[in-house]
C-alpha cells in the first residue's frame, strides 16, 4: 500500500504531531507499506526531497511565514501529483492547506483519512483571530470530504465542536509511543551530569516553550514547592529560545525563571534527542503537563514517563487527563491552578510507591506497531469500499 501523509511541519521540527507522524510512518514501513511525507520547507536549507529512515520526505517551498503558519502556493499542485502515485491520503490536522489536498484526493477518488491532533489556538490578537478562522474553515472543508477522522481519545472528541460535527466519521486509535533502549549505566551517567548536587525532587516538563503549555502555572507553584522541598528542581526539556510566535511570552516569564535558576530550582536542558529523552524520564520524580487549552489533546510524554515508572500531573483537559485516568499514575489539577499543582507534587512525593508501581502493561497498549496495524485496517476498509 502506498500512503501519502500531508502535514505542515515534519522533522527536524519537534512537536507531538511530528513525533506521532514519524513513529507511525516508520511503523507502516516495517509492516511493508510505502510512505511519503508531504510537508513544508520551512527552512530553506532543507532539501526539497530526501529519505529519512526509509520515509520519503517531499518539502514544498514556503513563500511567506505568518505567525506559526506558512504559506505555500505550490502545495496543492504538488499534492495533486503525489496523490496520483499513492493509494491513500492521510492528513494530520490542524493544517491550513488541508482543504486543497482533500479536494484533490476526493476528485481522484482516493480514500482519505484525517488524524485530528488538536485545536489550533493562537495568542489573542486580531490578526491571529483571522488566522484561526482561516484554518478552521479549511479544516471543516477537509472534514466534509474525508472518509474518516481519527482522534487519540473519545474524551477529546466528545469535547471538540469540530469533531462532533462529523462524529459519524470518528475512529479512536491509541497514539504510538516508543523510546530508544538505554542501559542503567547510561541513565546513571545522565543523572550525574544533570544533577551533580542531588537535587530532590526533580520535576520534569517536556515541551516547546509556548503560552498554551502553561509554563507559568509550574513557575507560580515553585514558591510553595520549595518551602517544603528547598532543593526541588525543575528540568525543562525542549526548545525555549527563539520559538516562532512565542518570544514575547518567553520575555515576560524570563525574570522569574532567572530568579529560580540562580537559586538552583530551575534548569533548561534544551532540545533532547530521543535517546536523551529515554535517559531524562528515569531521572525525574514527577512529570508535569500544566497545559491551558485544547491545543494539547493527550500528551504523549505522559505515557513515555509512565512506562518508566514516573507519575504525571496533568491539567483537567479533555484527552490530556486520560493517561492519568486510565492508568492511575498521577494527579489531575484544575486548569491554570498553581496551588493545586504544588499540592499534587507533595501528594505524589509523599506516597510515591502507590503512584509509581502502576506502570506494568502500559507500554504494550501504545506500541507503534499496534497503532500502524489499526490504521492499516482502516486504510484497507476504505480501499475495499472505494
Amino acid at each position: 500500500m502506498k500512503i501519502l501523509f500531508a502535514l505542515t511541519y515534519y522533522l527536524p521540527h519537534m512537536s507531538g504531531l511530528t513525533i506521532y507522524a514519524e513513529r507511525l510512518a516508520k511503523a507502516l514501513i516495517k509492516e511493508g507499506h510505502y510512505v511519503t511525507i508531504m510537508t513544508s520547507q520551512y527552512d530553506s536549507q532543507f532539501p526539497i526531497e530526501e529519505v529519512i529512515d526509509g520515509v520519503r520526505v517531499v518539502r514544498v517551498p514556503v513563500w511567506m511565514r505568518i505567525s506559526k503558519g506558512v504559506l505555500m502556493p505550490a502545495f496543492g499542485h504538488i499534492a495533486g501529483k503525489l496523490l496520483r502515485e499513492h493509494d491513500v491520503v492521510h492528513l494530520h490536522l490542524p493544517q491550513f492547506d488541508s482543504a486543497r489536498v482533500v479536494l484533490r484526493g476526493w476528485l481522484q477518488r482516493k480514500p482519505i483519512v484525517i488524524t485530528y491532533h488538536c485545536d489550533l489556538k493562537l495568542p489573542r490578537t486580531i490578526f491571529n483571530w483571522f488566522a484561526n478562522q482561516s484554518v478552521l474553515i479549511m479544516n471543516n472543508i477537509a472534514a466534509v470530504f474525508t472518509d474518516r477522522i481519527v482522534t487519540y481519545t473519545r474524551d477529546y472528541a466528545e469535547h471538540s465542536r469540530f469533531i462532533m460535527r462529523f462524529k459519524k466519521k470518528l475512529s479512536v486509535i491509541n497514539p504510538p509511543v516508543q523510546l530508544p533502549r538505554v542501559t542503567q549505566e547510561q541513565i546513571k551517567e545522565f543523572g550525574k551530569k544533570q544533577n551533580p548536587d542531588n537535587a530532590y525532587p526533580i520535576i520534569g516538563m517536556a515541551a516547546r516553550f509556548a503560552s498554551e503549555k502553561g509554563v507559568e502555572v509550574l513557575l507560580n507553584s515553585l514558591d510553595s514547592i520549595t518551602k517544603k522541598y528547598p532543593n526541588a528542581q525543575v528540568w525543562f526539556a525542549g526548545p525555549y529560545e527563539n520559538i516562532m510566535g512565542e518570544q514575547q511570552y518567553y520575555d515576560r516569564l524570563k525574570p522569574l525563571i532567572d530568579r529560580y535558576i540562580s537559586k538552583g530550582n530551575w534548569k533548561f536542558l534544551g532540545l533532547l534527542s530521543p535517546t536523551q529523552m529515554a535517559l531524562f524520564y528515569p531521572n525525574i520524580d514527577v512529570l508535569t503537563i500544566p497545559s491551558l487549552n485544547s491545543t494539547e489533546a493527550f500528551g504523549l510524554i505522559q505515557i513515555e514517563a509512565m512506562i518508566n515508572g514516573v507519575p504525571s500531573i496533568a491539567s483537567n483537559l479533555p484527552g490530556v487527563r486520560q493517561p492519568v485516568l486510565r492508568h492511575q499514575m498521577g494527579e489531575i489539577i484544575s486548569i491554570g491552578d498553581s496551588k493545586m499543582l504544588a499540592e499534587a507534587v507533595d501528594k505524589i512525593i509523599g506516597n510515591y510507591a502507590y503512584y509509581s508501581d502502576q506502570y506494568q502493561g502500559i507500554a504494550a497498549q501504545y506500541t507503534p506497531k499496534k497503532t500502524a496495524q489499526a490504521y492499516e485496517k482502516l486504510y484497507g476498509e476504505l480501499l475495499g469500499r472505494s
